[in-house]
């Protein structure tokens, strides 16, 4: 007699789970029996796949327009000499703040109130 098997019980993705862990399907970060379900689900539907394939193509966009994007030069600069500083341990990383503006020509300090971070000044 032949061997019947009953696959009805054989582990399933539904639309709401596939699409909970598109992001976590899309960085590789699923075990491998997760991504096998994620991936025969998306195989398997258009609109989860459509979800996917999107989200996938956004990625891209945004992570080449990022890698495409100019940083002022003024402000590569600025960068560098606070991480110098810092890896020297001249200031702590609450000293490395500073303004970047959306005028990267500007001087940074134009228009700063002198007293800013000044002890205060003694009792006359």
């Amino acid at each position: 007699m032949a061997d019947i098997h009953d696959h009805t019980h054989a582990p399933r993705v539904d639309c709401e789970q596939a699409l909970a862990e598109i992001y976590t399907y899309l960085d590789g970060e699923l075990t491998d029996e997760k991504r096998t379900l994620i991936a025969g689900h998306l195989e398997a539907c258009n609109p989860c796949i459509e979800v996917y394939d999107f989200e996938a193509e956004l990625r891209v966009v945004i992570s080449t327009r990022a890698r495409n994007e100019a940083v002022p030069e003024t402000l590569r600069m600025r960068i560098a000499e606070k991480l110098a500083l810092f890896i020297r341990g001249e200031i702590t990383d609450g000293d490395a703040s500073f303004d970047t503006g959306t005028d990267a020509g500007a001087d940074p300090d134009a228009g700063a109130d002198p007293s800013i971070g000044q002890p205060p000044a003694p009792d006359a």
